[in-house]
């Protein structure tokens, strides 16, 4: 019996999933987390709206969703001041990650993107064959100058930028966004991940023309609408880029019960702002947690905080070993100076309560060595 004919790039890959999830975690410990927040899920969960939109929508689970998303697209143009055909919808942003790197790279493809940024790019590039031009973070957020350059330097057709950024939650000014913008080269497409855009205060999110090939940018109903579940988000384009997912994207890949709770959530902006509020206080509260254990945690523009443990990456993975011990799902960066630090999602009181708890008898044994 002869083996399965892989392509060399397929046969080269490792099978790996970019995060280890809380619930394969959970398989190894034998059992649950007593508090998630590590995923930057929203922790307060969709609009009662939303709710009621996904029950009643329930009950039509037998039809596929409409694949042109005609409402959907409507309903996001009117709510950004654009035209329907500026968008385009996907099963959260890692999908439209997916196919925007399958629409520009093939085998040896220069790909800009940040040293410690979010892995799931990283995956989608490796399996296109894509070749990395990575740039190190400086002082602890994305080097979006060094991004442009890098660019330019490399004629690459793909730049990833995340502003919000993850994994440590910091930014750029809008103004310094749109002179970078400007400054991205002809034939070169700058995806602006947005994720997080919604936590972002003020003077952030930059005007971006809507028409304009070079920009990308991506927004989800995972994070602050609370649907990370439903597989839902949208990119913002110039309509031959948005077009162009029309020859490869999954026509049926958003259902109709993740439409119907996408519709009601976009509608809902009383319960979106009331999510950011408590996000607010949450990412409050765990500053002062970090403050009693002597920690520093870095300004935030999202909704999870990176608090800095105060020494290398080896001493934060032991902090970070001592949460999941006292069943606290939590994550960390990767690469160093970054990995200095734990990443903490914003969380319910009684998760808080928990983290409090825990946090200093982690640090205990992380400085004993335990």
């Amino acid at each position: 019996m002869t083996a399965p004919r892989f392509t060399p790039l397929m046969a080269s890959l490792p099978a790996t999933v970019p995060f280890v999830g809380a619930e394969a975690i959970t398989r190894t410990r034998g059992r649950p987390f007593r508090a998630r927040i590590g995923a930057n899920e929203s922790v307060f969960g969709p609009s009662p709206k939303a709710k009621a939109a996904m029950a009643e929508a329930a009950a039509d689970a037998w039809l596929y969703g409409d694949p042109e998303l005609f409402d959907m697209k409507a309903a996001l143009a009117a709510h950004h001041g654009v035209k329907p055909e500026n968008i385009v919808v996907g099963e959260g942003i890692d999908d439209l990650l997916g196919m925007t790197v399958r629409l520009f790279v093939e085998q040896g493809t220069p790909v800009v993107t940040s040293l410690g940024g979010y892995p799931t790019f990283d995956y989608h590039v490796a399996g296109f064959g894509g070749r990395f031009v990575r740039v190190p973070y400086v002082d602890d957020r994305e080097n979006l100058p060094g991004l442009i350059e890098a660019t330019r330097r490399e004629a690459a057709p793909l730049v990833y930028f995340a502003n919000p950024d993850n994994p440590m939650a910091s930014w750029w000014e809008a103004a310094d966004v749109e002179r970078a913008t400007a400054d991205v080269p002809d034939g070169s497409l700058m995806i602006l991940d947005e994720a997080y855009g919604e936590f972002a205060p003020a003077g952030v999110l930059p005007k971006v023309d809507p028409d304009d090939p070079r920009i990308l940018r991506f927004r989800t109903f995972s994070k602050a609408h609370g649907l990370a579940g439903m597989r839902v988000a949208y990119g913002i384009g110039a309509p031959e880029i948005t077009r162009a997912f029309d020859k490869i994207r999954n026509h049926f890949g958003v259902g109709i019960v993740a439409q119907a709770a996408a519709l009601a959530a976009l509608a809902d902006r009383e319960w979106l702002a009331d999510v950011i509020a408590r996000v607010n206080r949450s990412k409050a509260r765990m500053a002062e947690i970090a403050a009693r254990s002597g920690l520093v945690t870095l300004p935030s523009a999202t909704n999870f905080v990176a608090i800095d443990c105060g020494r290398d990456g080896a001493f934060a993975k032991a902090v970070l070993d001592g949460l999941i011990e006292r069943d606290l799902f939590v994550r960390k960066p990767w690469v160093a100076p970054m990995d200095r630090c734990i990443r903490v999602s914003a969380g319910t009181d009684a998760d808080l309560d928990l983290f409090a708890e825990a946090l200093p008898a982690a640090l205990a044994d992380a400085a004993r060595g335990r």
